[in-house]
């Protein structure tokens, strides 16, 4: 690692600010079009929630198949070398997207977003992992993630207020959007530095990668593939909800469009203190991190449910604030510090590349699969209802595989059980 990072005691600090500023403006782009879907179908010729809904679908296709490819391209040529150009084409999709009159060249941005913002998730916290003192990781990890609560609070709202209640124009938003993500990118040219490799850390990736298939086997064991499971669940109901939230609740609970991005916004803000002090009992008492885990499911499900079932908005509120409380943002830090800590440091990025892959799968699904749901039923309750049982079966798959092998051997890795 050059001098100079080794000597700014500070520079861990510097990581988090500029990782979190990542996280935010990528869940700005990410939730900026979901509260004003019905202004961006009739501009681009009436098109149908199966449509629509293929936008996320297009832009997470190409972000999930790009976790694996950019955790290796993050392990050989280091973290700034990759997300400083995939922040450019970033800026370059929102930009195409902002200047769209079809749904194509909607469909061409999605991907080119998708693929840009599909090698930060690895890039972020293998750096993260390899900064962050012992005893703050999940605590670090946190805040990083707590920049996609921020940035989708921007994103609901502004969009909301801008195009919803101001008539201002959709793709407006867009090119914001892009001027945001060339302001960030700008930033991690200044604050993180390129590590150089000592010849004695060389010899040490010489060796990981003469080790690698016999390692890379153990990433498909049934506790393995149990984790994949969990995030998948985790993500699909999250992903749902942050794409079609705000549709849903005008169509189906009455709100006015020009309220749903303060109404969905509740999930963001509530998740922030939920994932601080959950990620901070975690780093104080690591034992309990299989049994956090496994009660965050059962809460995720519970009041995902109970969106659905609410029978007034108070209820309403109450169940969108619990599962900020309890979702995605809450088990993300504890599932991110399990993985980076169970492989060795040059193979952080790989092994959470694997990780996000599976889980982030679920996003290309989700979104279609709700809309497509929403066509033929005219409804979306069902679509609510299929990701709490996800939720419900990832945690009693979680107990059954993962939980009651805990007092056998207590896992120090994923990769080597």
């Amino acid at each position: 690692m050059g001098q100079t990072v080794k000597n700014d005691q500070n520079y861990y600090k510097k990581i988090i600010i500029a990782l979190f500023l990542g996280w935010v403006v990528i869940w700005i782009y990410r939730t900026i079009l979901t509260p004003i879907y019905p202004q961006i179908q009739e501009s681009l010729g009436n098109i149908s929630d199966t449509q629509v809904g293929l936008v996320a679908s297009f832009y997470f296709f190409a972000y999930t198949g790009m976790q694996i490819p950019s955790g290796i391209l993050v392990d050989k040529f280091g973290q700034k070398r990759v997300l400083i150009p995939a922040f450019i084409i970033f800026a370059v999709a929102a930009f195409i997207i902002g200047t769209s009159s079809t749904i194509t060249q909607v469909y061409v941005g999605a991907l080119l977003a998708g693929l840009s913002t599909g090698s930060y998730y690895g890039a972020a916290f293998s750096l993260s992992a390899k900064h962050m003192p012992k005893d703050k990781k999940s605590f670090s990890n946190a805040i990083i993630n707590s920049g996609s609560a921020l940035g989708m609070v921007i994103g609901l709202i502004g969009s909301s207020v801008l195009v919803g209640s101001l008539d201002i124009k959709w793709n407006y938003m867009l090119i914001m959007a892009a001027i945001l993500i060339l302001a960030v990118t700008f930033v991690f040219v200044l604050i993180i530095k390129q590590d150089k490799k000592s010849d004695t850390e060389a010899s040490e990736v010489k060796k990981t990668t003469q080790d690698e298939d016999s390692q890379g086997a153990n990433l498909f064991s049934p506790r393995q593939l149990v984790v994949y499971f969990v995030y998948f669940a985790t993500c699909y109901g999250y992903y749902m909800i942050v794409t079609w939230l705000p549709s849903f609740l005008v169509a189906e609970k009455g709100f006015e469009q020009g309220s749903v991005g303060y109404v969905a916004a509740l999930v963001a803000i509530a998740a922030v203190p939920g994932a601080l002090i959950f990620s901070k009992y975690i780093d104080k008492n690591g034992h309990m991190r299989l049994r956090l885990i496994f009660l965050l499911l059962i809460g995720a499900a519970v009041t995902i449910g109970l969106t659905v079932f609410s029978p007034n908005p108070a209820v309403l509120y109450v169940a969108l604030i619990l599962y900020g409380l309890f979702g995605k943002l809450a088990i993300d830090p504890v599932l991110i510090t399990y993985v980076s800590d169970s492989v060795a440091s040059d193979r952080v990025a790989k092994a959470l590349g694997f990780f996000n892959f599976f889980g982030m799968s679920s996003s290309v699904v989700a979104p279609t699969l709700t809309g497509y749901i929403g066509d033929i039923t005219g409804s979306k309750v069902l679509a609510f209802y299929i990701a709490a049982i996800l939720l419900a079966v990832a945690a009693i798959l979680f107990f059954l595989v993962v939980m009651l092998r805990e007092n056998k051997a207590a896992p120090k890795s994923l990769t080597n059980e």
